[in-house]
């Protein structure tokens, strides 16, 4: 039992002196790699020249190519297609057949209401002005015989034949007046039951001049129905009529930018389809009313190309970058160069290889250069910018472990090995 409790008590003792020597190996090998090693920085630093050149002072943008050069052909008809009168790329004037439907049943009756809301419309305004010639000749009757007898007669205008004459004649005046509303809404009317007649007809005309595009109908083809309610006439889209027009680019201005555009400013335009081209045009309009959407106002601006282009196609993406102004001859300096705090610019430069700092005045700007009106000259050396950059250095030793490789030692990862004697 004692020789066995001595065993232990030597084990105990042992892996406490094994573990005081590895602390001070650690703390030992910790000093020597604090002073083997070393930190060391290195400032870069970028110069750049005051040129003197052109600015470009525009904004960016992003929109879609509009249908302005172009109009729809639809129809409200139901049916089959019994005759097509035209082809793709075929130049039609406003009023052309289009293509022709046997109708089906509801469209044949939708098509005999229509006619008839038509003649009727017709008929109405017809009417109308018959009565307009009326109660025109009847205010002129009115109007001679007033003139005639109680103004040739110098009645005064509280004498009953004066005040007859002269209520008799305005009265009819009133009447025809009235009646050139009437014929307004005769009008409106006629024009209204027009649109739904064309709708209804079993032939669909073109509704402007220029040339067929999108027309994939052919003889046999059905144009069925897509409303679910069978009284409401929707119309659907059979093709389209292009005209020789520019394309236009619609844009949506922030309440930022839209005040710095001006009609007329130009632009350049790109587009996610054609990567690589670039497009010009120039404003053609503002809308500043503008639109409110989830509280975010926006300004429609419309850009209209310079060239025509058959390869743009409406609800296509397109960025605008619209230039704003261009100053020729300014001193200009990279963005980066340029400093303000509290409304003070400032610019850093090399002169005989000390770097000073320079109050500058700056004009107007875009997104990679500045305009310097005094403080720079041209050729002057600036500071575009100053990079300091660290690196820890570690001096080649040998390893205070080296020489614990061996018969029980530590080394290389290998296990404390723990010896006793009795």
């Amino acid at each position: 039992m004692a020789n066995f409790l001595g065993k232990t008590k030597n084990f105990i003792f042992g892996h406490k002196r094994i573990s005081v020597v590895l602390i001070i190996i650690v703390v030992v090998a910790v000093m020597l790699f604090i002073r083997n090693s070393s930190t060391s920085s290195q400032t870069v630093t970028q110069t750049g020249s005051v040129e003197r050149g052109t600015l470009v002072v525009s904004l960016s943008a992003s929109g879609q190519v509009t249908a302005a050069n172009s109009a729809t052909v639809d129809t409200a008809a139901t049916g089959v297609v019994k005759k097509i009168y035209v082809q793709n790329g075929q130049a039609v004037k406003s009023g052309d057949p289009i293509l022709e439907l046997d109708l089906d049943q509801d469209s044949k009756q939708k098509y005999f209401a229509a006619s008839a809301s038509y003649l009727n419309a017709k008929n109405s305004l017809a009417s109308a002005q018959n009565s307009l010639n009326t109660l025109q000749a009847s205010s002129f009757a009115a109007n001679v015989k007033f003139m005639n007898d109680a103004v040739a007669r110098n009645l005064e205008a509280t004498d009953p034949t004066y005040i007859q004459e002269n209520a008799t004649w305005l009265a009819a005046e009133s009447a025809y007046t009235n009646q050139q509303n009437a014929i307004n809404a005769a009008r409106s009317s006629l024009s209204s039951n027009w649109i739904s007649y064309k709708n209804a007809s079993p032939v669909v005309y073109a509704p402007i001049s220029g040339m067929v595009n999108g027309l994939s109908l052919t003889a046999g083809s059905v144009i069925a129905s897509q409303s679910s309610n069978s009284n409401a006439a929707s119309a659907q889209r059979i093709a389209s009529i292009v005209t020789d027009a520019n394309p236009t680019i619609t844009l949506n201005l922030t309440q930022v930018d839209a005040p710095k555009v001006k009609v007329g400013n130009k632009a350049t335009i790109t587009l996610d389809a054609f990567a690589g081209k670039t497009y010009t045009g120039k404003v053609v309009s503002i809308d500043t009313v503008g639109s409110v959407s989830s509280n975010v106002t926006t300004y429609p601006t419309v850009i209209q190309l310079d060239t025509k282009n058959a390869e743009l196609y409406p609800n296509m993406s397109a960025t605008a970058n619209i230039i704003l102004n261009t100053k020729d001859n300014v001193l200009l300096v990279p963005k980066s160069a340029v400093q303000t705090t509290g409304g003070q610019s400032t610019v850093r430069i090399m002169k005989n290889g000390v770097i000073e700092t320079v109050d500058v005045q700056v004009g107007e700007s875009n997104s990679s250069e500045v305009e310097i009106l005094s403080g720079l000259s041209e050729g002057d050396t600036i500071i575009t910018s100053i990079t300091t950059t660290s690196s820890t250095k570690t001096a080649g030793t040998t390893s205070v472990f080296s020489g614990l490789n061996r018969a029980g030692g530590i080394g290389g990862g290998a296990a404390v090995r723990v010896q006793t004697r009795n």
